[in-house]
């Protein structure tokens, strides 16, 4: 049953087929096909557009329309599928490459991260800086006293395990939201978060993801709550590699 609700539109006139969009989709909702980026299914479309930033002619955008609903089992059997011809190629062609493709959702690549053994430190116990509680986007009341004039931290859950100096450089001085767009519902942090904004006297916002496609869709979920909420905050986005190194921070204003 199709419903009114975000997804992505592709203006193949402006499309060039670089296929950046399509690496950046998770759950292979854009296939390459022609030389030119499709939607191949709107149930793989889960409207967070993780796939709008990484093209570089502007040819995505989202829109509201009647689609399908996002099919979560939908996506997987797609991937599956994926995996079996990839394999069948492979078998027919009798190549064994070193590294077999990933056709799941590149930002779950298993790796290993291989570090430098760190000097153990005089003083192990770092203070936490975290001043709320809950944290969880589902589970923060909008209207808890500690939001007011509070500049509000928002953050992919994987984040603080990635990056080691997270409550020194991101956490001091904020009060901390956080979340995964990838596992909750996208429409319930953009409406929680709209609320947020539109009530509490909020000084400043700021949003820390991960580098991978589906983290990043948090940074757009807050920008839509942001335009919901009829505020005017500037939006400071920061992304953590999963080396744990932070990239350059991304200003909207």
């Amino acid at each position: 049953m199709e419903n009114v609700r975000k997804i992505i539109e592709i203006n193949e006139e402006l499309c060039d087929g670089c296929g950046q969009c399509a690496n950046a989709c998770a759950e292979g909702a854009i296939e390459i096909i022609d030389g030119k980026a499709k939607l191949v299914s709107e149930v793989y479309c889960d409207g967070l557009g993780a796939c709008i930033g990484d093209c570089p002619q502007n040819a995505i955008t989202m829109v509201e329309r009647p689609a399908e609903p996002f099919d979560p089992k939908a996506v997987l059997q797609h991937h599956l599928e994926q995996d079996r011809k990839a394999k069948e190629m492979e078998k027919n062609t009798q190549q064994h490459p070193q590294h077999p493709s990933q056709c799941g959702c590149p930002g779950s690549a298993v790796r290993k991260i291989e570090r430098e053994s760190a000097e153990p430190q005089q003083q192990s116990n770092e203070p936490s800086m975290l001043t709320n509680w809950p944290v969880q986007i589902r589970l923060v009341p909008v209207h808890a006293p500690y939001f007011e004039g509070a500049k509000v931290l928002i953050a992919g859950d994987c984040t603080s395990f990635a990056y080691g100096k997270f409550h020194a450089d991101f956490i001091t001085d904020h009060t901390v939201l956080i979340g995964c767009p990838k596992l909750d519902d996208p429409d319930l942090y953009r409406q929680k978060l709209a609320e947020l904004f539109r009530n509490q006297p909020i000084e400043s916002v700021e949003v820390v993801v991960m580098e991978v496609p589906c983290c990043r869709g948090l940074a757009h979920i807050v920008e839509d709550a942001i335009r919901e909420s009829g505020k005017n905050y500037v939006l400071k986005v920061s992304t953590v590699t999963v080396g744990g190194k932070i990239a350059e921070p991304n200003i909207i204003p």
